[in-house]
Order: C-alpha cells, then structure tokens, then sequence
C-alpha cells in the first residue's frame, strides 16, 4: 500500500482507496481472497461527471455546446474524476469521504463527493455531484473491475433487466430499447426498479450489486476480469436523457456490494 493510499478494515475484509489515482478503489479483499483486478487502471474507479461516452465528446446545455477531451476516439469516455486527485474529507476506521472540485475540462463549477462505508459482509460507496453556480447536465456511476477467476472456476453473471439498450457500430446506444441478448457483453440494461446484479465464484463466494439507479453496464469482454457498473444514466445520456444538477438539486446515487462465502 503506498503512502497515499487509505484502508478501510472490518473482520478480515479490507478495503483500499486511493484518492490521489482518481479516488478509485484499488483493492477489495475479502478473507485474504482478491476481488478486483489489480493496476493503474483497474480496481473500481468512479465515472462522474458523465459515464461511459459521450457522442464526439460533445453536449449541450441550453444553448451551449462542450467539447471534451477525445479520450476514446472519436468519443470522450468515463468522466474526468478517475484522473483527479481528490480530498480526504473523513476517515474512520471503517468509513471514508473525499471530494474534488469539478475544473477544466469540464465548464462548469461544482463538488464531487465519494463516501465509503465498510462492514464485515458489504460495503456501501455513494457518489453526490453539487453545484452552487450554474446548473449543468451530470451523470455519475462505478467502474469496478472484478477478477474472473478467484482460483477456482471463471465467476457467473446473473441479472434480469427489463430491456437492453440497443449498441450502434460507434458503441453508442441507437435509441431503441431490445429484449436483452445473451453474452459476451459491453451494453447497458435497464431495471427500472433498481440494479441487481449476483457474481458467483463457484464454491468460493456470492457478490451481489445492488443500487437504487435504474441503468447498468455490463462488461465482460475481457479475459482478466468483468465488470458491472451501475449509472445515474445510460451512455451518451448527457446528450439523450440529460439530467440536470442544480444548487437545489444535487445529483445523488449510491451502491452496496454484499457477499456471501459458498
């Protein structure tokens, strides 16, 4: 763990954040047992101000138009707190708190804060986007990379979504709404009553995601590791489903991860 980094620890699961690598969560272990694919860019990295991409990079608020940075060519992807240094707000022995303020490149002014809250068998991160000054188009989600494989065999994906957004050659959604379609994925799916998704490692363990947001992005394309990524939105939706954060209205949304040992 370097200096930088901030441990959480309840029983004999640990949590580890790094605030200066974009506040990400950078290892989750549980009974010594790794659950998230370890480097730079992986662990579980927020994506606020928006999630997944954003069309050309561009949006519009009213009647202006921003450009972001082509991360993704030729799209800007995953919002610019994953590259940010954040705050330490609080830190307790099993709960955390850090913030950044929003600044170039993104327009427009405002505060970003991550809370954690660790028990014995789940952890609760919330995100909350608040600006006192202008109001803005805001989405806000996780990214977390979780191992396919604990050791034993590759993890099992099971979820019911109510649709699947339908993906354009550009990965963006087309607008339409499809009945969900068998894996491999990298789509997003809508559950209109909340995000429930179950990781099962056969014989090893049992992680649920769960959240009140009504849009999840599952991928598991790679060989490493898979990920479900709840969001306040779906990809490209500051520009298809805007959602406006104002000084009244801040922009709130929040996960648990809940694990059983099998």
């Amino acid at each position: 763990m370097s200096s930088e980094e901030v441990r959480l620890a309840a029983g004999d699961v640990e949590l580890t954040v790094n605030p200066e690598n974009g506040c990400r969560i950078s290892s989750l272990r549980i009974g010594g047992t790794e659950l998230l694919r370890q480097g730079e860019k992986y662990g579980c990295f927020p994506m606020v101000p928006w999630c997944g991409r954003i069309e050309h990079g561009q949006f519009r608020n009213g009647g202006e138009r921003h450009q972001m940075p082509l991360n993704s060519p030729p799209h800007a992807i995953h919002g610019t707190g994953r590259n940010t240094a954040w705050r330490t707000a609080r830190l307790e022995k099993t709960a955390a708190a850090f913030t950044y303020d929003l600044t170039d490149p993104w327009p427009y002014p405002g505060r970003v804060t991550q809370t954690f809250e660790l028990t014995e068998d789940s952890v609760t991160v919330a995100l909350g986007v608040e600006t006192y000054d202008d109001s803005f188009p805001a989405q806000a989600g996780w990214h977390p990379w979780f191992n396919r494989n604990l050791g034993g065999e590759d993890v099992r994906i099971d979820f019911t979504a109510d649709w699947q957004e339908e993906r354009g050659d550009d990965h963006l959604p087309t607008g339409r709404r499809i009945d969900p379609l068998p894996g491999p994925w990298d789509d997003c799916f809508g559950m209109p009553y909340g995000v429930d998704v179950t990781l099962t490692w056969p014989e090893q363990l049992e992680l649920k995601v769960k959240s009140r947001a009504e849009w999840v992005v599952v991928y598991d394309e790679q060989a490493e590791a898979v990920c479900v990524e709840p969001q306040s939105g779906p990809p490209n939706g500051l520009n298809t489903l805007p959602r406006l954060v104002t000084p009244i209205d801040p922009l709130e949304i929040a996960t648990t991860w809940s694990w059983r040992r099998l």
